[in-house]
């Protein structure tokens, strides 16, 4: 066994069905009596449920999260936070909304609460990003990482069963990345596994009923998992892409995890073939990076870049900006076999190493 360290993140997580109704204590628990409630505008129905709830505790809503975290977006929220003299966020939905309520922690140390309506994994994070002049850049700070997580399935009915699906995807490429990260170590690898074989099972029985709350649970279970690996260990070359192709071309989150994993999978296989192994036993498939692919085939994901909207032509460029400032890897990042990996996942061909 290899040699490792490992630094356990304090993290409080609420689940089950109905647990939304204990927003108010989670508030009071960290010390809070001012909440600002972070949202989308299209999940502003849900904050104002969230707010009938908090009651007095309630500073006022903000429905101006948007994805990638724009630094216009988070200075404007922080403003807000200041106005209203809020002492703590609860951010209502996916990746954007958690990203903007750790935007605003970043200056402000102003805590979090979050209520995740997706499967993104940000909650369990001290991983932040914010995008400035097409660039998205990523770090990683304590102070961003919420107090409290409150998962209720119920919650994730609203989301659309195409998005749900892309979702489930993106949190098991957290997992999938955290069994070769440079620090990983066998509790994460645990977690990672267990992460993987909760999604694979729960997103076909979401595909067929989509209100199937054993299934809903059994996905935000597995995006939980995957989320704190993320939060523990290092990113590698998928997030480097899909960083890149987020930040810079304005490509979808969760779609674009979807399209890159199992050519990020594929690309690394050689160079980590225990870890292989381990996707490959949690989604019940002969070899881990093809068994993604059929995955999303199954689930019927997108597979291909050139549907989001990205043209061929910008491709060179998404390679130069991905080298230029790499992530380590377990397999040397070039820029033929890279270029080769973006033309596949443009493509929608079947991955190879």
């Amino acid at each position: 066994m290899k040699e490792f360290t490992y630094t356990a993140l304090p993290s409080r997580v609420i689940f089950g069905p109905g647990k939304l109704a204990s927003v108010a204590n989670e508030v009071a628990t960290i010390g809070a009596n001012r909440a600002l409630v972070l949202c989308t505008p299209q999940q502003r129905a849900q904050a104002e449920q969230v707010g009938a709830l908090l009651g007095d505790k309630l500073a006022g809503i903000h429905d101006g999260a948007e994805m990638h975290v724009p630094i216009e977006s988070a200075r404007a929220a922080r403003a807000i936070a200041t106005d209203l003299d809020a002492d703590c966020a609860v951010a209502v939905g996916g990746g954007s909304t958690i990203g903007l309520g750790k935007a605003i922690a970043l200056d402000s140390a102003l805590p979090i609460i979050a209520i995740p309506t997706t499967y993104a994994g940000s909650e369990m994070t001290p991983v932040y990003g914010i995008t400035e002049n097409g660039i998205k850049t990523t770090g990683k700070d304590v102070r961003v990482l919420p107090k409290s997580v409150i998962y209720d399935p119920e919650l994730t009915y609203s989301l659309p069963v195409g998005m749900s699906l892309v979702s489930g995807m993106n949190a098991i490429a957290h997992a999938a990345e955290g069994l070769y990260a440079k620090d990983g170590n066998p509790v994460m690898s645990l977690i990672a596994e267990e992460g993987i074989r909760a999604l694979a099972a729960g997103m076909p029985v979401l595909l067929e009923t989509p209100n199937d709350v054993d299934a809903r649970s059994q996905c935000l279970y597995g995006a939980w998992l995957c989320g704190s690996v993320l939060g523990h260990v290092g990113m590698a070359l998928h997030h480097k892409l899909c960083h890149t192709l987020g930040g810079s071309f304005n490509l979808p989150h969760a779609e674009t995890h979807t399209i890159i994993l199992p050519h990020a999978m594929a690309y690394n296989s050689l160079a980590a073939p225990a870890a292989m192994a381990r996707i490959a036993h949690a989604i019940g498939a002969e070899d881990g990076p093809t068994g993604l692919y059929a995955l999303a085939r199954q689930l019927g994901v997108p597979t291909a870049l050139r549907n989001l909207g990205i043209a061929e032509t910008d491709l060179d460029r998404a390679c130069e900006i991905a080298l230029s400032n790499p992530y380590w890897n377990p397999r040397q990042i070039e820029a033929a076999p890279l270029r080769a990996l973006l033309q596949r996942a443009w493509e929608g061909s079947e991955p190879r190493p």
